[in-house]
């Protein structure tokens, strides 16, 4: 469990996250490039000032979702 974790200045590339309890976590200045993140739970996330190139959810870029939304 990581419950309220702060990770800060950190390289998380090519980290594993499957199956983690994450609530209340923040993740700042981080590198995240490659990270797998697998059956975990993401409520209440907030995401900001992130490079979201090539980032998924479900298998759907996650900026093709952003431009879509944008739209509207």
């Amino acid at each position: 469990m990581m419950a309220r974790a702060v990770f800060a200045d950190v390289d998380l590339s090519q980290a594993a996250f499957d199956d983690a309890k994450m609530a209340g976590i923040t993740i700042r200045n981080a590198n995240l490039e490659g990270a797998d993140l697998s059956d975990v739970s993401l409520r209440d996330v907030t995401i900001t000032n992130a490079d979201l190139t090539g980032m998924k959810i479900n298998g759907v870029l996650v900026t093709d979702m952003l431009a879509v939304w944008q739209k509207q």
